[in-house]
């Protein structure tokens, strides 16, 4: 297995009589981008500010490149980016000039010419000299993973980064963060509440709820496109789902209601009960799948 990134292990933070975070363990892996998911409210972005030593954690551990923040925090932080919430700019001045005074405090400077890269890279070239107040949300956003990138860092952390954005906004981010492990070759832990944004771009996550982490593992294995909760609508219940029983006594047949029946099958079985059912002369009104995951984290919420 590839280097270790961040391993979060047993972590508790409290707000007086709040519990914001119970138990949180996880590791990120060197070119991983992590999956962090959970509901609003389930302690991702207080986890995040202690591995960021915003905060201090009640107990646990937190080592980020295999060091403590408590021993080596000032070498921790030179190698990590990251956006909290939504990057702060200076309104009045041009995306240019606030990346040139973010780098100046960043301790590692960077010339007019790498400025101007890192505006190219996250799609902001031709804005260069446009004032921040005026652009969108979206184009913000990207403007902080250009802050993010001035030093150079190894390890990225974006917390719910597609947060109030349109659904070009969120494609954009994605596909930056999908160039920023590709062709910049950073780990980066990205946090999010909608497991549809986790699926597409990370590769492994970790599920956390209440403050508690729940389950951990690759995205491929935890949704496995082969595993689906198969919701039938038919014009005659009952034969439809003897048929289905018969043909297919593994399915675990649900009854929903007088209209609906719920099936758990394979990709390829959704085909084939189809064409036994029309076959039979029932009519189907509609086929709705979901992964089992998500019904396990919606279960995992709703506790």
């Amino acid at each position: 297995m590839s280097d270790k990134i961040i391993e979060v292990k047993n972590l508790t933070k409290s707000f007086g009589d709040f519990q914001a975070v119970k138990d949180v363990s996880f590791t990120v892996y060197k070119g991983d981008v992590f999956g962090f998911l959970g509901p609003n409210g389930a302690g991702k972005s207080t986890t995040i500010r202690c591995m960021l030593s915003l905060i201090k954690p009640d107990s646990g551990q937190i080592l980020l490149f295999g060091k403590s923040l408590a021993n080596s925090r000032s070498e921790i932080l030179s190698r990590t980016g990251s956006i909290i919430e939504k990057p702060d700019f200076y309104k009045y001045l041009s995306a240019y000039r606030n990346l040139e005074l973010f780098s100046g405090i960043s301790g590692k400077p960077s010339s007019k010419k790498e400025i101007y890269e890192m505006l190219d890279f996250v799609g902001l070239s031709g804005r260069e000299k446009d004032n921040v107040g005026g652009f969108s949300h979206g184009m913000k956003q990207r403007l902080g993973v250009a802050q993010t990138l001035l030093h150079n860092p190894d390890l990225i952390i974006l917390d719910e980064p597609t947060t109030g954005l349109d659904p070009q906004g969120i494609i954009d981010i994605r596909n930056l963060i999908l160039r920023l492990r590709n062709e910049q070759h950073k780990t980066i832990l990205l946090s999010s509440h909608i497991l549809s944004e986790i699926e597409i771009i990370s590769n492994r996550m970790v599920i956390i709820s209440k403050g508690k982490s729940v389950v951990e593992g690759t995205v491929s294995e935890l949704l496995n496109s082969e595993e689906l909760i198969v919701n039938f609508e038919l014009d005659d219940l009952e034969v439809g789902m003897k048929l289905v029983s018969n043909h297919f006594p593994s399915s675990n047949l649900v009854k929903i209601n007088d209209a609906h029946f719920q099936a758990s099958i394979t990709k390829q079985q959704i085909s084939e009960i189809n064409k036994l059912l029309l076959a039979h002369g029932i009519n189907i009104y509609s086929i709705e799948s979901k992964r089992k995951l998500e019904d396990y984290f919606i279960k995992i919420i709703n506790n």
